[in-house]
């Protein structure tokens, strides 16, 4: 099976849209979301030359597409990462969506495509159905939304959408569509990656688990005559020198009690997520095991969900260890640091 070694990477920043905060699991050093800061964060990341910022997903944070919305005047290059959720949105609704975003930021719109991992958030918004019927629901989703963007005029009869008469009025610029992104560590997962995704996304486990977890969608993607390009996510704590980065990595959980730790580990377990499983794996909940790998760093994971890895270190340091998840294949590197306005620009 033959893997391609990315020659350039890209790199994107992240839109703290659920705020923002120098210490993690606690209020102090914490500032409210508000327009006016993520737009200084999306600016620097545009003069930065960053190639885009991820919008997170979920009742965290504010809508993502509003709030890109809002950016893509205040910026000229940078593009957006923004979520389409599959059983929140019609697919037809979707594609609208998505050609109107794509229109009005003259091409600078990339998809990411969230199933979603957290039962009680899904109940929340009107989704019961089961780990199996969220993949299901994603691929006859994707299937129809990708017809749509493409110009198609859609009937469909499936399994878990009608639709007659399906089309857009308006194309997007991006042909066919825009970039889809995604990420799912479950067999169902890797299978819609590998069927019906242009880039397969994984949080930032170690090297060896991250080139085995590649390998398999790579192995799926050719059995379905498809290739797909690969990125990962992590933070990033880059200092002048590795002692002050690992100074900087201690003070971001200086202020964690064992019961916040317990607390947030606790939300995590009552998910149906693989990926969400095998990042909290990455340290138990034991403050005393987080450095996973050579200057990879679990402490992230301890009350954040989603990803939990950072890179510390120099900058040599950090750039070494990109280039081992760039010789796995992976081309696309979406990182992001507390604060995010003061560490987009290390």
């Amino acid at each position: 099976m033959s893997k391609h070694i990315p020659d350039r990477i890209k790199v994107l920043w992240f839109l703290p849209t659920h705020g923002d905060s120098r210490y993690l699991g606690t209020a102090e050093g914490g500032r409210s979301v508000d327009l006016p800061y993520l737009t200084q964060v999306a600016k620097a990341a545009d003069t930065l030359g960053y190639y885009g910022v991820l919008l997170p997903t979920g009742r965290s944070c504010e809508d993502s597409w509003v709030i890109a919305s809002a950016l893509v005047p205040m910026t000229e290059r940078l593009r957006f990462l923004v979520a389409v959720r599959p059983g929140l949105q019609s697919p037809t609704l979707a594609a609208r969506m998505t050609a109107t975003l794509d229109r009005i930021s003259n091409g600078r719109l990339l998809i990411n495509v969230v199933t979603g991992g957290d039962p009680l958030e899904n109940k929340g918004d009107g989704i019961f159905l089961s780990h199996a019927e969220r993949y299901e629901v994603t691929q006859e989703f994707l299937r129809i939304y990708k017809r749509v963007l493409s110009g198609e005029t859609v009937e469909h009869d499936g399994k878990h959408f009608h639709i007659e008469d399906g089309r857009l009025l308006f194309p997007p610029v991006q042909t066919p569509y825009p970039p889809l992104y995604f990420g799912g560590s479950s067999d169902a997962g890797s299978t819609v990656a590998a069927q019906e995704i242009d880039k397969y996304l994984t949080w930032g486990e170690p090297p060896a688990d991250v080139g085995r977890k590649l390998d398999r969608v790579r192995e799926l993607a050719q059995k379905a005559g498809r290739k797909l390009s690969f990125g990962i996510r992590l933070h990033v704590i880059a200092r002048e020198t590795t002692e002050e980065a690992w100074a900087a990595a201690d003070r971001l959980i200086s202020r964690l009690d064992d019961t916040t730790i317990a607390s947030a580990q606790k939300v995590f377990a009552r998910m149906d997520s693989v990926g969400q499983a095998r990042m909290s794996a990455l340290h138990g909940g034991d403050r005393a095991k987080l450095e996973i790998a050579p200057n990879l760093w679990a402490g992230v994971g301890l009350v954040r969900g989603g990803a939990g890895t950072a890179l510390v270190g120099d900058p040599d340091t950090i750039a070494e260890r990109i280039d081992e998840y760039r010789r796995l294949g992976i081309d696309t590197f979406i990182l992001s640091g507390y604060t995010h306005l003061d560490e987009a620009y290390r």
